[in-house]
């Protein structure tokens, strides 16, 4: 650790008065304390070359080696904002061909690679904030990036790099979170709709069904759930002819649909229920296929088998016919067509051959 910068540091965070000098007084009183204690010699411009210029405009600071400009730093007054520099700075970094640069009013440091991709904001890597950080953490960033030998073997610029890939993985992190959220309650995943159905079930003491669960997810995603306002007595009976169900968006797939038919191959099977489509698609392909059939066993949920010897691993089995094969049977509606998809394409069947028809 080095010491003399972290007094330094200590005294800056004593010292309110930082709060009130002007740029040239930051400059001196900050600026060039701080370079001096990374190694920098203030009074060689061969090191530190004040007001360097670029295409007729300045930046305040130039650190340079062997003839080379190695760092710019920009230098403003507290009261100002730096955001409104941070254009012109990094359009003189990247003119020069300059690979770090920083922007400060002696409090706050914004720390940037000039030669990446991305907005101004995205291009900076790190802040330090003098009165709000831990004095070791500012002192070790301060030699990870501004060390004078550090500079000199570009591992300021390697550290730099390091910590700016992580910077745009956790953007990318943020930017895609909301949309993976609507993609999993609007396509609900198998292993999220049990956990949801076994938690209603701990709460209520009624599990439910797999379609009631999935249509819940994407009524949460279309921000239309309306918690109610009374509870429902047990007793309640339906009046004749009305249906308890919920409206169905278009998007949902064949959450809450009955299914008439299917067709395979050309031909139609009417049936009455998703379940009896799953078994006579699953007879279908045993007995077309009876040699291999035992390709089944590959098709896995995320907490147990499709298909199974031991009807104990099953929440709902039934058995195939002419077998000793059990198959899951408490899946909600998109999961039994997808499920059935999976089944056709194992014995070299295109997901065209299948075709559904609801209501």
């Amino acid at each position: 650790m080095n010491e003399e910068l972290l007094k330094l540091i200590k005294d800056f965070k004593k010292d309110r008065r930082l709060l009130s000098l002007d740029e040239a007084a930051t400059k001196q009183a900050v600026i060039l304390r701080i370079l001096k204690a990374l190694g920098w010699d203030p009074f060689d411009i061969d090191e530190v070359y004040p007001e360097y210029s670029v295409g007729g405009k300045r930046v305040d600071y130039s650190l340079r080696h062997n003839g080379r400009n190695k760092v710019f730093i920009e230098v403003k007054k507290v009261n100002e904002d730096l955001e409104k520099h941070q254009e012109q700075l990094l359009n003189y970094s990247f003119q020069e061909g300059v690979k770090l640069a920083i922007l400060t009013n002696g409090i706050s440091w914004w720390f940037y690679l000039p030669l990446r991709e991305g907005s101004w904001e995205q291009r900076k890597f790190y802040t330090i904030e003098i009165y709000d950080q831990d004095s070791e953490d500012i002192v070790s960033k301060f030699e990870d990036f501004l060390l004078k030998d550090n500079v000199i073997s570009d591992k300021a610029i390697e550290k730099a790099e390091s910590l700016y890939k992580s910077k745009q993985k956790q953007y990318l992190i943020k930017e895609t979170l909301p949309r993976a959220w609507k993609k999993i309650i609007t396509e609900p995943d198998e292993l999220l709709v049990e956990l949801l159905a076994d938690t209603t079930e701990k709460l209520c003491g009624y599990k439910p069904d797999n379609d009631i669960v999935e249509d819940f997810l994407i009524k949460v995603s279309q921000g239309t759930v309306i918690e109610p306002k009374r509870k429902i007595s047990t007793s309640t009976q339906l009046s004749s002819g009305q249906v308890s169900r919920f409206s169905r968006p278009s998007s949902s797939g064949y959450t809450g649909k009955s299914i008439v038919a299917f067709t395979f191959k050309g031909t139609r099977y009417p049936v009455r229920s998703w379940k009896e489509m799953l078994i006579k698609i699953t007879n279908l392909m045993l007995s077309a296929h009876r040699g291999q059939f035992d390709k089944v066993f590959n098709l896995r949920g995320r907490k147990r088998p499709y298909f199974t010897r031991n009807p104990n691993e099953l929440r709902n089995p039934e058995k195939i016919d002419n077998t000793e094969i059990y198959v899951e049977t408490n899946l909600s509606a998109n999961s039994i067509v997808k499920l059935s998809k999976n089944i056709i394409a194992l014995f070299g069947y295109k997901e065209d051959d299948l075709s559904i028809e609801a209501r």
